[in-house]
């Protein structure tokens, strides 16, 4: 059963006016927005709110009524900003949080009540914690997001009971359904100033006074019709979470929050027979700020001791400040694994001899970085740069074998670099290059090698390949691109020699 939770911030302009200026909580002003010729109040401060003035009011009017009002211009896109920082506040109660321009915000809740002991009490802390930002909200939590929607703007009751949502929506006007206003106003003329004078009238007569927009709006409130979601992010499907009862500021309660999302998160991976590739732990602070570290495999691992000590090597980047109040273990990235895998790689001695080595690069990516380390396998092309490509894990199989046939540099430049080169002509290898200002006498040469490029690929001039070695015992592989008979050809360095 899904659960809604619609958060309406009634004062969001204002309010975020007094976050950033907690001078101006004292002081009575609005923010004006220009409409048709004429500035009107959008939002108003609580203390003018108090003094009658109000949202829609022409601005003219409302300074003759409070000479002493402060004026602010409206700026455009605030509100879409500001609400979606909040939605990424509010993804510490619930991984699915979608935008309600332009003043509210709408979560599925499906699942996480219980983490506070009900929704109850899920619904106060969240309250709570947005009044200590300085935002008075009004929130409601329903089976449905229309429902949800209605009660948090219109109603009383902030949780209605599951399947009540006729009962809670029946005793609403028809605004609560998000209706367009003139429909509203239609609405109205003809009496119908609550939901529940025209609910059980026959859908064709409906139809027939106000369109369809307003059946579709009553079976998106009453649960007969599909209302998905927009979500700012999109859901993790391997995450965990654990709220904390009190704000944690320990390393040993980081520990322990870290070591039991990770039991946790192996046995949701091992019940879809997958490993993480890729980890994230996130702890949100009480001061809204959130602390985050990331690591990764070269293999799918859902090992609790492994992922632990790749995790041990960062933890100390994590400030709890005033306190934790949240901490959450995301596998955003994973892979394949099944039980059979995860056994015959722990074993001692197992097949493939890759397990130890995969933990050790974990270990020391986690340490230097992951873009530090590569694996490379080679791919089915003659022309150099084509001719590797990275895996995406140890795992990776090759398509093909790696060439022995013909010498290849253990270093290969992703880009071959120019040089100077003194060369008899037309194919004979240099006597010496200059490269990086340096000159390189060249004791023995062998080559050519003619590689042409693949001509369904690209057009350009060949390439001469020679193996080089200076008096100093360097190896080098440079190359001679295009014949000397068609232009002044121009040499590169592509690679070093073990």
């Amino acid at each position: 059963m899904r659960r809604y939770l619609s958060i309406w911030f009634p004062n969001l302009v204002a309010e975020r006016g007094i976050r950033l200026r907690p001078e101006l909580k004292p002081l009575a002003f609005v923010v004006a927005v220009p409409q048709r010729g004429r500035m009107l109040v959008k939002a108003a401060s609580p203390v003018a709110l108090k003094k009658g003035i109000n949202p829609g009011m022409v601005v003219a009017d409302a300074r003759a009524m409070l000479p002493e009002l402060k004026i602010f211009h409206d700026k455009p896109g605030v509100e879409q900003k500001l609400l979606h920082t909040l939605a990424e506040w509010s993804l510490r109660f619930t991984p699915v949080v979608a935008l309600d321009l332009p003043d509210g915000l709408l979560l599925d809740i499906s699942g996480c009540p219980h983490l506070w002991g009900g929704e109850a009490r899920y619904l106060a802390d969240i309250k709570t914690k947005l009044a200590g930002l300085g935002y008075n909200v009004k929130a409601a939590i329903a089976d449905t997001i229309g429902c949800a929607w209605g009660v948090a703007r219109f109603g009383t009751d902030e949780i209605i009971p599951a399947g009540k949502q006729y009962e809670a929506i029946a005793a609403l006007p028809p605004m609560a359904l998000r209706l367009d206003p003139s429909m509203v106003e239609k609405m109205r003329r003809l009496g119908f100033y609550r939901n529940d004078s025209f609910m059980s009238m026959p859908a064709t007569v409906l139809r027939r006074r106000f369109g369809q927009a307003l059946l579709i709006r009553l079976d998106q409130a009453l649960g007969q019709a599909i209302e998905p979601l927009q979500p700012v992010f999109p859901a993790v499907i391997f995450q965990q979470r654990l709220p904390c009862l009190e704000p944690v500021r320990t390393r040993a309660a980081i520990d322990m929050a870290l070591k039991t999302l990770l039991e946790q998160l192996s046995v949701q991976l091992l019940k879809e027979h997958k490993g993480l590739r890729t980890a994230i732990f996130k702890a949100y602070r009480v001061d809204g700020q959130v602390q985050e570290m990331s690591i990764g495999t070269n293999r799918a691992v859902r090992s609790v001791p492994h992922l632990l000590k790749l995790f041990e090597q960062k933890i100390d980047t994590i400030r709890p400040g005033l306190g934790i109040e949240l901490f959450i273990l995301e596998a955003p990235v994973v892979d394949e694994l099944t039980v059979e895998q995860e056994t015959l790689w722990a074993a001692l001695g197992d097949g493939d001899g890759n397990s130890e080595l995969a933990n050790l690069l974990d270990r020391i990516a986690g340490k230097v970085g992951e873009k530090a380390i590569s694996r490379y396998l080679p791919t089915e092309h003659y022309w150099p740069e084509r001719s590797y490509k990275t895996a995406q894990s140890i795992d990776e199989p090759a398509a093909t074998e790696w060439r022995d046939d013909r010498p290849r540099p253990i270093c290969l430049l992703p880009v071959p670099e120019a040089i100077k080169v003194t060369a008899p002509i037309p194919d004979y290898p240099p006597m010496l290059f200059i490269y990086q200002g340096k000159i390189h006498k060249v004791r023995k040469a062998d080559g050519p090698e003619r590689i042409e490029r693949e001509w369904w690929l690209e057009q350009g001039l060949v390439r001469d390949y020679y193996v080089v070695e200076d008096e100093e015992g360097g190896r080098y592989w440079l190359f001679r691109s295009g014949h000397y008979d068609q232009h002044t050809p121009e040499w590169f360095l592509h690679g070093f020699f073990a």
